[in-house]
């Protein structure tokens, strides 16, 4: 049975009964009784005589999956083993409205740093580099709105509180494909953040590791763009999707 939903899988079109046999090893009379069996359950349609395709019974039952599907479940572990790799503190923070939400966090007091903003803290956009990777694909317009909006209110002397000098670091997160916070929220704290998406190819949160500025180590980076991937994959992201913003 699996293998012959994973054969109609990898075609586009409705496919033959002696095709499905062929490429699955399965005698005609077996492959058409299972098909038979899948076809009343509503996991393939017969879509003529002889021919068949996957039904919509699996995307009712995708669909199920993907609303129980968690960016912090799908995370935790990997977060955890960041955290293992590197010591320092790893952050999971999504976007809502201007602000950054910090939703789970791995973190140890070997790190170094306290933790100030703790999980369900908010931080501005512009002032972390997981706000910084939600800007980056907003329409210039969009950004300029929020510049206006809040006045790119800054924390200290680091902060990015110039709409150019904001709109030429978001050109690097776009180039780059990660941010950086080079104590702009904090003074004494550096972080690197990399994009989590769906399975639509739509940013829906941010992973990033914080480290006292003098910690931080590029050799990081990697680590980190690549459990981001991870946490993608795991959520249903093949980096084929079109980035939906």
């Amino acid at each position: 049975m699996v293998s012959l939903l994973d054969a109609l899988a990898t075609y586009p079109d409705p496919v033959s009964l002696k095709e499905l046999s062929r490429v699955t090893g399965l005698h005609p009379s077996t492959a058409h009784r299972i098909l038979n069996d899948l076809v009343l359950k509503r996991f393939v349609d017969r879509s003529e005589p002889g021919a068949y395709r996957l039904g919509m019974r699996l995307l009712e039952l995708g669909n199920i999956v993907k609303s129980r599907l968690s960016v912090r479940e799908a995370a935790l572990d990997l977060m955890r083993h960041l955290h293992r790799k590197t010591n320092q503190t790893v952050n999971l923070s999504v976007r809502q409205n201007d602000e950054i939400i910090y939703i789970d966090r791995a973190f140890s007091e070997r790190s170094g740093m306290q933790v100030v903003r703790a999980i369900g803290g908010r931080a501005p956009l512009h002032l972390t580099s997981t706000g910084k990777l939600f800007l980056s694909i907003d329409e210039p317009k969009m950004v300029q709105a929020y510049a206006i909006r809040t006045h790119l209110v800054g924390h200290n002397k680091n902060s990015i509180t110039d709409l150019n000098r904001l709109e030429n670091e978001l050109s690097l997160v776009r180039a780059h494909g990660y941010a950086r916070d080079n104590e702009e929220l904090e003074l004494g704290v550096r972080c690197m953040a990399a994009g989590i998406h769906d399975d639509t190819g739509k940013l829906i949160a941010g992973l990033s590791i914080s480290a006292p500025a003098d910690r931080l180590q590029e050799e990081w980076l990697e680590d980190l763009m690549r459990t981001a991937r991870e946490i993608s994959v795991a959520l249903g992201y093949s980096g084929n999707e079109t980035n939906a913003g």
